[in-house]
């Protein structure tokens, strides 16, 4: 698919596929939503059904995967719990490329449920909070831990609006490829995630993809308090292909 430049030449435009995490819906994709579409692109950003008490992973990837129809030229963004629902996508579209965004890294035959253990979540988590001075056993809330670098009036209205009741089913299953699809991928981080500290996604992602993160400013959501830096990466990304 191509589009008139201003200088009336030509360039590439894309469809960007914006899978969200677990128990929220797609409106947090805003921002960065309008931004890549004022770049001349194409967004398809569907609700998953995380209320569902019936839908697992096959799905939530299917539910992405009719949203995109016959549309090419596909980037796939996946976040957070997002990450088991990408690859799946890319394994049944052709995609040009998968960004991994502060997402969750499966390995074949690994739950959801199994990840946490798997990587070691729990005590890096731990050593994380005791760097922040965080007391052992605190439970800090989610403006604080997810979202302490989106916009205040967003959070709220995050928080208020668009939170969902997130089912069971999907955490029980193994994720089924036997390998990662053949995709370019990208892992994009956000350095400052206190949900998901840095430390712990750097060696998550060497561990599971074979490479180092990219790295990014902003809390666990940064299409929500970086969309313009965010919307730059990805564009540099496809035109690094």
């Amino acid at each position: 698919m191509q589009g008139a430049s201003e200088g009336g030449g030509y360039r590439s435009v894309a469809t960007y596929v914006l899978i969200h995490a677990a128990a929220v819906d797609s409106w947090y994709w805003g921002r960065l939503a309008t931004e890549l579409r004022d770049r001349g692109h194409e967004v398809v950003a569907p609700d998953l059904p995380c209320d569902d008490e019936s839908a697992g992973l096959a799905e939530y990837a299917d539910t992405v995967v009719e949203a995109i129809g016959d549309r090419t030229d596909l980037v796939v963004v996946a976040h957070s719990f997002g990450g088991f629902t990408g690859p799946l996508v890319c394994d049944q579209v052709s995609a040009d490329l998968l960004v991994m965004l502060q997402a969750q890294v499966p390995a074949p035959g690994e739950s959801p449920g199994q990840w946490w253990d798997n990587t070691g979540y729990g005590p890096a988590r731990q050593e994380s909070d005791r760097h922040r001075g965080v007391p052992e056993g605190t439970e800090e809330d989610v403006l604080s831990l997810v979202l302490h670098d989106t916009p205040a009036a967003l959070a709220a209205e995050f928080m208020a609006e668009h939170q969902r009741n997130q089912a069971p089913a999907p955490f029980g299953e193994p994720w089924p490829l036997a390998a990662w699809p053949k995709v370019p991928t990208r892992f994009l981080m956000s350095s400052d995630d206190r949900f998901f500290p840095a430390e712990f996604m750097r060696r998550m992602v060497a561990e599971r993809l074979g490479f180092q993160p990219d790295e990014m400013p902003g809390d666990h959501c940064p299409m929500l308090g970086h969309p313009k830096e965010l919307a730059d990466r990805l564009e540099a990304y496809r035109a690094a292909r």
